[in-house]
């Protein structure tokens, strides 16, 4: 501990985190914040929890679009309360995950599948119930360690490079390396993707699924910009990194989750397999879009400024009239959208249905989180919908606040009343 305290909080790295490039412009800025899941319980609220700068910059050279400004890694992971098997409809998602790999691949039946950043092993246990060898990597101990014990093999670890060579010596080569939007986390992405290629079979299969910076923009899907998401991936960029670390994309799909994403799957450059269309078709799409361009990220940035003034002026209208409020989701992406819309004197409580979530305070304004049950203890006038992808099951679900007379607020992707 006395170590990671030495180190400084936060640092700047100065080159493109995919090229190594050093022509980087600032297209996109966000309100700082503190580590955004850093919600923290009552015997911690007189810790000092300090922001952090949520800037984009992209790289003139490959179009990568990234934060520069990189918080060091346990102050982000080290007391990590996110599961997978909390966040709704996940799980379903990698139950289809896994059948679409396994369709794809056919790999034999005892053969090795890695999963880096495997969280609770909520993936790697569908490829068991296939009757194939599963093996998980996380740093998050405490998860890890429940992981091992529900019968994944969980190694609770940063994944590098180096460990790649070890769990290959150890276990042997994988038929399928899996990386969920942890591409998205590593600063040091050359050495991830080198223990990537090492833990591969010849004929063996990456599959990552990274948040798609196209649906980000589209879809007004700001609250993605946060400390963990150090990166913004689009295949044009991705595609060039993956072959300076001797690998090559096969195929890419658009995946509906987390407001958007791409399914990419790799395979050792020069391998047997024949790289499918999609990867051209979409690598010409951001081309003719201008994604690897800052145009489209100034636009980009004035819907957002757009959107906060229209949330603030009318929370601040309301408020001045004697309205209250109270948000809706203790979420990553609700902290924010809580600083970036000024929610912190505004909001009396949070409800989050994740136990986990409920008795601890959000990070920097500590708003207290309660069960659901508080909307019709305290009925405030606005529930304000933060988690807004998920808007339409919430509402649904919470009909009778409505017919007491509350209302719902739902921010993004256009401001509405409910």
């Amino acid at each position: 501990a006395d170590d990671a305290n030495a180190k400084p909080a936060v640092y700047r790295r100065a080159t493109c985190r995919l090229c190594d490039g050093g022509d980087l412009d600032l297209v996109v800025r966000l309100e700082p914040s503190p580590p955004v899941d850093a919600y923290v319980t009552a015997d911690k609220l007189d810790l000092r929890q300090d922001a952090f700068p949520m800037d984009v910059y992209l790289c003139r050279a490959c179009g990568h679009a990234q934060m520069l400004d990189v918080v060091r890694p346990d102050l982000l992971f080290g007391d990590y309360i996110y599961t997978t098997a909390s966040s709704p409809g996940l799980v379903d998602h990698f139950r289809r995950y896994a059948d679409e790999v396994m369709r794809r691949l056919n790999p034999p039946r005892d053969a090795l599948v890695i999963d880096i950043g495997s969280n609770d092993g909520t993936l790697l246990r569908f490829f068991k119930e296939r009757g194939l060898h599963v093996l998980g990597i996380d740093p998050a101990g405490e998860i890890a360690r429940t992981a091992t014990e529900s019968g994944v093999e969980t190694i609770s670890a940063y994944f590098t490079a180096e460990l790649a060579r070890r769990v290959r010596r150890e276990y042997g080569p994988a038929a399928i390396v899996t990386a969920n939007n942890v591409f998205a986390h590593a600063d040091d992405l050359a050495d991830m993707a080198d223990g990537a290629r090492e833990l591969l079979a010849p004929d063996g299969v990456f599959v990552t699924e990274v948040s798609y910076l196209l649906d980000m923009i589209d879809g007004m899907v700001f609250d993605f910009i946060y400390h963990e998401h150090l990166c913004h991936h689009s295949v044009k960029p991705f595609d060039t990194f993956l072959r300076r670390h001797g690998m090559e994309l096969t195929d890419v799909q658009r995946i509906p989750t987390k407001g958007g994403s791409l399914r990419c799957f790799a395979q050792l450059a020069g391998a047997s397999r024949t790289p499918e269309p999609s990867v051209g078709e979409l690598i010409a799409l951001e081309t003719g879009l201008g994604l690897d361009r800052p145009a489209i990220f100034k636009t980009y940035s004035d819907r957002i400024d757009a959107a906060t003034a229209q949330v603030c002026g009318l929370v601040d209208e309301l408020a001045a009239d004697g309205k209250t409020f109270a948000g809706y989701g203790a979420s990553a992406t609700a902290t924010v959208l809580i600083h970036q819309f000024r929610l912190g004197e505004r909001l009396e409580f949070i409800v989050d249905d994740n136990p986990l979530r409920q008795h601890r305070f959000s990070p920097g304004h500590h708003i207290p989180v309660l069960s659901s049950q508080a909307i019709y203890d305290q009925m405030p006038d606005y529930m304000l919908a933060l988690v807004w992808r998920f808007a339409e099951p919430i509402i649904g679900k919470h009909q009778a606040y409505l017919d007491r007379g509350g209302r719902f607020i739902v921010p993004l992707p256009t401001l509405r009343v409910v």
